[in-house]
C-alpha cells in the first residue's frame, strides 16, 4: 500500500488540538482502504499545554509523531521540517487551527491519483475575513504575479498535497534559508492542479499572525522572486539624473538670456528632502536583498528540533543542511 503523511504546524493550540485531530482522523477514513496514513505535528514551543497534549496523543496513537522545535522558528520552517521528515509517497500539509477543512483531503488525494504532482488549494475568503485583510491579500498576489518570476494564483494557501518527487526536490535541491514556500511550489512547475475551498472559522482563539509578521511575509515573497524593486531604484536614479542635467542646462540658458533667477529656498529644501527620502528608501530596498544574501552566506540551519515523540520518531531522518536535530527524547 502507498502511504500518505499529514503534516500540521502547531503553535499555542491547547484548546483545539484534540478536537482537530479527531476531525482529521475522521476525514481520512475513506483513504484507509488504499493507503496507510500517518500524522506529524511540528510544533514551535508554546507557553501553554500544547506540547503535553501532543505528547500524550503520540503515546496513545501509533500513527502520530511530534517534532518540537528548539525555539519558535515560524510557520514556514515548520512546514520545511515536515517535508524533511516525510517518508511517505505523498504529503498533505494543513494548519491545525481548523480553518483548513480536513474534509477536503480525499479530494486532494483524488487529484493526485489522477496524475497531479502538486495539488494546491486556493482560499476563497468570505465575510468572516476582514475587508482590510482580503484587500491587502489580493493586492499582494496581484503584485507578485506581475513583478515576480512566478505565477502565484490569488488565494494560494499553505494547504496542499505534494508527490514524492516534489518532496525530494524540495528537501534535497532547494536549500534557501528564508523560505517562501508558496512561491517555491509555484516556481517548481511539475504537474499542478488547483482546488478551491472556503476557510472555516477558527476552532478557538485568534490568528497568531500579527500584522508585522504578515508584512515581513510579503517582503519575503517579493524579495525572493522579483528583482523589480532593485530595477525601479535604478530607473528612478537615472530619471533624477536626467532631470538634474536638464534643469542645469535650462539655468545656464536663462543666465545667458539675462534672466535673473528668483530665490526659492522653500522649493530647494523640498527638493533636497525629497531626494534624501528617496535615497533612504532605495537603501532600504537594497538592504532587504542584502539581508537575504547575508542569511544564505551564513548557512545556518533553517530549524533545530529539540524533542521528538511517537513510535516512529527515532526514524525521522536528520539532514544537516535543511535543518538539524539537537536532541532526541
Amino acid at each position: 500500500m502507498k502511504s500518505i503523511q499529514i503534516v500540521c504546524p502547531v503553535f499555542r493550540e491547547e484548546e483545539v488540538i484534540l478536537s482537530f485531530h479527531e476531525r482529521l482522523r475522521e476525514a481520512v477514513i475513506p483513504l484507509r482502504a488504499r493507503y496507510t496514513v500517518s500524522f506529524l505535528y511540528v510544533m514551535d514551543p508554546s507557553p501553554d499545554l500544547t506540547e503535553s497534549i501532543l505528547q500524550q496523543l503520540a503515546a496513545a496513537d501509533p500513527e502520530v509523531e511530534v517534532m518540537v522545535m528548539s525555539r519558535r522558528f515560524g510557520h514556514q520552517a515548520a512546514l520545511i521540517a515536515g517535508i524533511d521528515a516525510c517518508r511517505a509517497d505523498a504529503i498533505v500539509m494543513l494548519d491545525s487551527d481548523g480553518q483548513h477543512p480536513p474534509e477536503l483531503i480525499p479530494s486532494l488525494v483524488e487529484r493526485w491519483e489522477g496524475g497531479a504532482q502538486i495539488v494546491q488549494t486556493l482560499r476563497k475568503d468570505g465575510n468572516e475575513t476582514g475587508l482590510l485583510k482580503r484587500t491587502s491579500s489580493a493586492m499582494f498576489y496581484r503584485l507578485l504575479s506581475r513583478i515576480g518570476s512566478i505565477e502565484l494564483r490569488g488565494g494560494a494557501a499553505d494547504y496542499r498535497l505534494l508527490d514524492r518527487k516534489v518532496i525530494d526536490v524540495l528537501r534535497d535541491e532547494l536549500k534557501e534559508r528564508n523560505v517562501f514556500l508558496r512561491g517555491l511550489v509555484a516556481w517548481m512547475g511539475f504537474n499542478i492542479t488547483f482546488v478551491e475551498f472556503e476557510p472555516l472559522r477558527r476552532l478557538h482563539g485568534a490568528s497568531k499572525y500579527r500584522p508585522s509578521i504578515l508584512f515581513n511575509f510579503a517582503l519575503q515573497g517579493v524579495s525572493s522572486f522579483s528583482k523589480t524593486p532593485l530595477r525601479m531604484c535604478t530607473m528612478a536614479g537615472l530619471l533624477l539624473s536626467v532631470l538634474s542635467v536638464i534643469a542645469g542646462v535650462l539655468m545656464v540658458i536663462a543666465y545667458f538670456l539675462g534672466n535673473t533667477a528668483m530665490p526659492g529656498w522653500a522649493s530647494l529644501i523640498a527638493f533636497i528632502s525629497l531626494l534624501g527620502g528617496m535615497q533612504l528608501f532605495f537603501m532600504g530596498i537594497i538592504g532587504e536583498y542584502l539581508g537575504q544574501v547575508f542569511d544564505e552566506v551564513k548557512g545556518r540551519p533553517r530549524y533545530l528540533v529539540a524533542k521528538r515523540y511517537g513510535s516512529g520518531a527515532a526514524n525521522i531522518p536528520i539532514n544537516a543542511v535543511p535543518g538539524r536535530v539537537s536532541s532526541n527524547d
